[in-house]
């Protein structure tokens, strides 16, 4: 999230902005340093709702009362329902430390050693209403070396995840900017 924002705010032709950050966790150290980069963050926590929907329709609100077009997740660690990803259908996108499709959900990094991947990465996908099976959008792959574990693959996956979340956030905003102009 942090990589995202300061990517927008330090190129003016950057084809996004940010508007919102929304965590569900009061904790969450990602509120402090969106609001410290001065956008706007607020905390939706899902223990006030009685289900998933509900909890679900205040993120919606926020984001509409917020004038959001694009949606990037971001160690949002929440499973969403059909009801919320149709709304966002085309316009949110997810970071995934594994090269979609495989090693889908959590664990990918342990998952990629014990299946004698020699190469292992992240994905920037589309979210659709399963679970890290939206299109990819943009991987970039890295060597699994014999004396890797789960925390060092984990740390080799980090360094990438940046600037290609960056990357495929300023593709993806730059395409959705050029349909809008068209219509």
């Amino acid at each position: 999230m942090e990589a995202l924002i300061k990517d927008m705010q330090s190129d003016e032709a950057h084809p996004a902005r940010p508007v919102l950050v929304i965590s569900n966790r009061p904790e969450a150290l990602g509120l402090k340093r969106a609001k410290s980069l001065g956008v706007h963050a607020i905390c939706i926590d899902h223990k006030d709702y009685k289900n998933r929907e509900e909890f679900e329709k205040a993120v919606q609100s926020k984001l509409i009362e917020h004038e959001a077009e694009l949606v990037c997740l971001a160690g949002f660690m929440r499973i969403l329902t059909p009801y919320f990803t149709a709304h966002w259908i085309g316009r949110m996108i997810n970071i995934h430390p594994s090269l979609l499709p495989k090693h889908k959900g959590l664990n990918t990094h342990q998952r990629a050693i014990d299946s004698g991947d020699k190469i292992h990465g992240a994905s920037v996908h589309w979210v659709n209403a399963e679970l890290d099976a939206g299109a990819v959008i943009k991987q970039h792959h890295i060597q699994i070396d014999k004396d890797d574990n789960a925390e060092s693959l984990k740390q080799k996956v980090l360094k990438i995840e940046h600037p290609l979340y960056c990357q495929a956030l300023k593709s993806v905003a730059a395409e959705l900017l050029n349909i809008k102009i068209r219509q």
